[in-house]
């Protein structure tokens, strides 16, 4: 899906055949689907009013939020660092569990 620069490549403008165009778009689609009934959720749906399914020239799929305010930005980010936050608590709960399940013979003090 990158360019040797780490980039994301083009769009797909012209069509080549054996490519799997449909694939990525659908894929592409039900996240961008995903994410909007999370933004509509959260009354944020007008500040991304450009977020639309697309598809590279490799048959990639791609989210697009399309262009939006710093604010807007800033909220998306927001949620992103307040999700990760949630999780964290999560994981260090399971770790210790997965590490006795996977050493039993170690007694647990």
């Amino acid at each position: 899906m990158t360019d040797r620069r780490g980039v994301v490549a083009k769009r797909a403008e012209n069509l080549t055949p054996g490519v799997p165009y449909v694939r990525g778009w659908a894929q592409a689609r039900r996240s961008a689907d995903t994410l909007a009934f999370e933004l509509t959720a959260l009354d944020l749906e007008s500040d991304f009013p450009g977020l639309t399914a697309d598809v590279n020239i490799s048959g990639d799929g791609l989210v697009r939020l399309g262009i939006i305010r710093p604010e807007a930005a800033l909220i998306l980010a927001e949620l992103i660092v307040s999700g990760l936050a949630a999780e964290m608590p999560m994981e260090t709960e399971t770790l210790p569990q997965e590490a006795r399940r996977a050493c039993p013979s170690r007694s647990t003090v």
